[in-house]
């Protein structure tokens, strides 16, 4: 199929990082690199200063990397950065790829996959990595999946699926393994190719493995990237 020129400006509004997105990427790269070492502590106060806001977007910010296991919040002492590990990476993507195959079988039995938003995602894609924007492609690649997800109309996987955070880990996994940014939309293009094909194994199989390429991609946050195989 013939890809329809999309220009970065267009993309959708979903793939625009709120403030407190912002702030959260920005602390995430942060730690990821180092930057930010174990036990340091983060003041929502300084960190609104430096960001030119007020508190709110900030504490949500920190909410959230409390949610992935990053930083942990100590009472009337602000929040301190915990050791970041890669384990949690690869724990997530293993449940995600559990998840998603069940949600493409369910999606695909059903005949509900939304073909045309999934069309619509991988476009955006494209857009997001001629225009080098590694946040947007994140958050596009989030809702490319789940739309799958929701699909699949089970309330207790959708439920599941949303409480890993998706956009958050994606984040943390794209700085981690700075793949090409072409190469990621690539790969959701492929995925949904085989969707359309009807064949339901295939596709389920190909869920799967989109999720663990990235688990099991050695991640060296320092060096080169190595960009999953599959």
């Amino acid at each position: 199929m013939a890809e329809s020129p999309v220009h970065p400006s267009t993309a959708p509004r979903s793939a625009r990082p709120t403030l407190s997105l912002q702030i959260r990427d920005g602390l995430l790269r942060r730690i990821v690199t180092g930057e930010l070492g174990e036990g340091e502590r983060l003041i929502e106060t300084r960190i609104a200063a430096e960001y030119g806001t007020s508190q709110a977007p900030v504490r949500e910010a920190l909410r959230q990397l409390e949610g992935l296991g990053l930083i942990e919040s100590l009472p009337r002492h602000g929040s301190r950065v915990l050791p970041f590990a890669e384990q949690t990476i690869r724990e997530a993507y293993i449940l995600r790829a559990a998840l998603e195959e069940t949600a493409t079988r369910l999606a695909m039995l059903a005949g509900a996959l939304p073909l045309d938003r999934l069309e619509e995602a991988v476009q955006d894609m494209y857009a997001c990595a001629r225009a080098s924007d590694v946040t947007g492609i994140g958050l596009t690649s989030a809702r490319f999946h789940r739309h799958v997800v929701q699909a699949g109309g089970n309330g207790l996987l959708t439920r599941a699926w949303e409480a890993l955070q998706i956009e958050a880990r994606t984040a943390i996994a794209l700085m981690v393994t700075r793949p090409e940014l072409e190469h990621v939309a690539d790969e959701h293009r492929e995925l949904l190719e085989v969707m359309r094909t009807g064949d339901v194994e295939a596709a389920c199989r190909h869920a799967r493995d989109h999720q663990w390429a990235y688990a099991d991609t050695p991640h060296d946050a320092y060096g080169t990237p190595r960009r999953p195989t599959s």
